[in-house]
């Protein structure tokens, strides 16, 4: 039976029918609906993993043991797995295997654009790209035959729009495959005589799906009544040409976007007067046209920034007007803040009360970065905090004059913030890390995560207690706080920044979305005391506002945490 799925979910619906068994992934939007989907299929395994190498090391030995596997992460946590990804492509699999990424044009949830398909060129790594979720459920089924068929790992990429948008699929029944393992040291040990050995198997490897390129059902040709243009493209980017210009020009459809076709694509360019690319971010299509010495436009009338839209390809294509495609963009801008109780809020306002260099990191206690907190300097990657918190302390005599901190969440700790928290105890470093522990991983929609004490499917399992993590790893100095607390949050600041050894800092509360978190009730003003200083202002909570010079709570909002009755001096605010 034909159903509605988001492309997320039938990539998931193909990793279940293509008969995969392992699936271990790191959360990160917008890929992570996949495993949250092939989590609820009780004949596959899935588990997130600590980061992204990890789950692509496991992900491998689970193929390696002869079960079909995949690992998913967002574009760049591929950056974190490029390490395992690029030897790989030499070793190559037993069982089928196959690594989702989904890129964020546009930035909605990331801190860059990144290009995933220049990793699949790099890795010499075969890549397909659905365009919609029908494809992305066929596609997947089909990554698995050509990753056995070809011995190698298939890279799945997926976009936002792809990823979380709902188009009509029709599941499948479920195969299942398994494989024997054989021991093949000269396969799979990539010591440099074996690794010698293997690098000519993958340049073959490629070559040979590059002829399968030229007439694989992943790419396909499309008729058009007017020659005098043709159009190469793919993924979302697809959508649009075809909602703007219908059938009117010839379009050759990328789905397998490396290896991309030589003579295929050749011979199209031939048969129309002028070649168009529309592709998202770089001219990568672009520049695999012009390295066949084929004329084409492309990044001169799309930009390499940003996602396209159908206006834009009307635009370009002068199609607007007289096919009244055009949408109005006259939608008000807005911006992300922290929820109504968030347990980051109060912390970072007694760093911003205390004038300090804060450097960040992942998730969503980035938004301590706006206003009116304006309380962190600098976001780079995961795990980047702590590191850069050592070198900006050593750097200026290894006190900084006791004024910077970092800040890092409990599921970006132990993605990768540990080894930098090494780094500082073995090389003496002097500074404090501030954990933002809220119990879950909360910016792509609260994972579990090693501290959380449950697993993808929400069964118990073993739960990494942080204040002893810190500890064995050299740091003297741990204490936890409660972020509600400003007192109690300011004085321990100000004690750990005046120690002569590094520290860690636990602000600690959950996430005030969870479920199982129990609410105050809400905060009424007395209007006789408040002057409308607007000091309860200061931390930019959702639920409060100001209305004919009086602040006003709503109700519907405020969870009773009390943090802006700390700021007022008037005992204005009061609990019901």
């Amino acid at each position: 039976m034909k159903q509605l799925m988001l492309g997320n979910e039938a990539v998931a619906r193909g990793l279940y029918e293509a008969g995969c068994s392992f699936v271990s992934s790191y959360p990160g939007t917008p890929s992570t609906e996949i495993t949250e989907a092939i989590a609820k299929y009780p004949e596959v395994y899935a588990e997130w993993a600590p980061n992204e190498k990890v789950a692509m090391e496991a992900a491998f030995g689970a193929s390696l043991a002869g079960r079909r596997s995949f690992c998913g992460m967002k574009h760049v946590g591929l950056n974190v797995a490029a390490d395992p990804l690029f030897t790989i492509s030499y070793t190559g699999v037993n069982a089928g295997m196959v690594i989702g990424v989904a890129d964020d044009a546009g930035m909605h949830s990331s801190q860059n654009e990144q290009d995933s398909r220049h990793y699949a060129m790099a890795s010499k790594i075969p890549m397909l790209e659905p365009s919609d979720s029908a494809e992305a459920l066929a596609f997947t089924k089909l990554a698995y035959e050509i990753s056995e068929s070809f011995d190698t790992p298939v890279l799945m990429k997926m976009c936002t729009r792809v990823s979380h948008s709902q188009s009509v699929v029709e599941p499948g029944e479920r195969v299942e495959i398994t494989k024997p393992y054989q021991k093949n040291p000269a396969k799979y040990i990539m010591m440099p005589g074996n690794a010698k050995r293997r690098h000519p198997v993958v340049e073959e490897r490629t070559a040979k799906l590059t002829a399968y390129a030229e007439s694989c059902p992943l790419n396909r040709l499309e008729e058009g009544s007017d020659l005098s243009m043709g159009i190469i493209t793919s993924s979302t980017s697809y959508q649009y040409v075809k909602e703007v210009c219908g059938d009117t020009y010839p379009v050759m459809k990328l789905g397998m976007i490396w290896p991309l076709p030589v003579e295929a694509i050749k011979a199209f360019a031939a048969k129309v007067e002028k070649l168009l690319i529309v592709e998202e971010l770089d001219g990568f299509i672009e520049a695999h046209c012009r390295s066949l010495g084929i004329d084409c436009v492309g990044k001169s009338q799309f930009s390499c920034i940003g996602e396209l839209s159908q206006n834009l390809v009307a635009e370009k294509l002068q199609k607007a007007v007289e096919n009244g495609i055009a949408l109005s963009e006259a939608i008000p801008p807005r911006p992300p803040v922290m929820c109504a109780g968030c347990p980051h809020r109060g912390l970072f306002y007694t760093l911003q009360k205390n004038k300090l260099t804060v450097l960040g990191d992942i998730g969503c206690y980035t938004l301590g970065a706006v206003a009116p907190l304006n309380a962190v300097d600098s976001v780079i990657c995961m795990g980047a905090s702590v590191s850069g918190l050592h070198g900006f302390t050593k750097s200026q005599n290894g006190a900084a004059d006791n004024k910077t901190v970092a800040v890092i969440g409990d599921s970006t700790f132990m993605h990768s913030g540990i080894t930098g928290l090494v780094n500082m105890a073995y090389n003496e470093s002097c500074g404090t890390v501030i954990i933002v522990d809220n119990s879950i991983t909360g910016m792509t929609g609260h994972q579990q995560n090693p501290t959380t004490g449950f697993n993808l499917k929400g069964d118990p399992c073993a739960k990494i207690d942080l204040e002893t993590l810190c500890r064995a790893v050299g740091i003297r100095r741990v204490r936890v706080v409660d972020p509600y607390d400003l007192a109690q949050c300011d004085a321990a600041i100000k004690e750990e920044l005046a120690a002569a050894e590094p520290s860690v800092i636990i602000s600690r509360r959950p996430c005030a979305l969870l479920k199982y978190v129990k609410h105050k009730a809400p905060l009424v003003v007395d209007s006789a005391k408040c002057v409308g200083c607007k000091a309860c202002m200061k931390i930019g909570c959702p639920a409060i506002s100001i209305v004919d010079g009086k602040a006003k709570v709503d109700a519907t909002l405020c969870v009773g945490c009390g943090v802006c009755q700390q700021l007022c001096k008037l005992g204005a605010l009061k609990e019901v």
